[in-house]
C-alpha cells in the first residue's frame, strides 16, 4: 500500500469520506491543511496535469455555485493566481504520492492510481463534497 500525503479542508466532510476510504484499502495518510499550505504556481501545477482548468476548481465554492467565477473561462494563469489568494478554490483533495500527484477524488481515477477497495467505498460519491462550501 501507499503512504498519500493528503490536502484536505479541515472539517470537510468529503475530505473525511475519502480519507475512510484510503485508510479502509490499506494506505497510510500524512494529512495536511489545504488552506494553510504555501502554494505556489509551480507546485500547483504539477497536480493539475494536462486537465482542463475548470477541472482544477472547487465546484462547491460558493463563487463557482453562483457563477461569479466561470472555471471554464479561466487562463491556467488567472486560475493559479486566485488559488493561490483564495485556496478555497482548489478542488479537493490535492494528494501525492512519491513525486505522482492527483487533484480531486474521482474514485476510478483514483483506483487506477494507487488502487482502492472499491467494496468500502457505499453507496454516496466520494467526489462530491455532501456540505455547504463556506469561506
Amino acid at each position: 500500500m501507499k503512504q498519500v500525503v493528503f490536502w484536505e479542508k479541515p472539517g470537510c466532510k468529503g475530505n473525511l469520506r475519502q480519507k475512510e476510504i484510503l485508510i479502509a484499502s490499506g494506505h497510510e495518510l500524512d494529512v495536511r491543511n489545504l488552506l494553510t499550505e504555501a502554494w505556489t504556481a509551480e507546485k500547483l501545477l504539477l497536480f493539475f496535469g494536462v486537465r482542463p482548468v475548470d477541472e482544477w476548481f472547487n465546484s462547491s465554492n460558493p463563487l463557482v455555485k453562483s457563477g461569479a467565477i466561470v472555471p471554464a473561462e479561466v487562463s491556467p494563469q488567472d486560475a493559479l493566481e486566485m488559488m493561490i489568494s483564495e485556496p478555497l478554490l482548489i478542488v479537493r483533495p490535492l494528494m501525492q504520492v512519491d513525486d505522482e500527484r492527483l487533484a480531486g477524488f474521482d474514485l476510478q481515477e483514483v483506483h487506477n492510481w494507487i488502487g482502492l477497495k472499491l467494496e468500502t467505498v457505499g453507496e454516496r460519491d466520494p467526489k462530491h463534497c455532501p456540505c455547504v462550501v463556506s469561506s
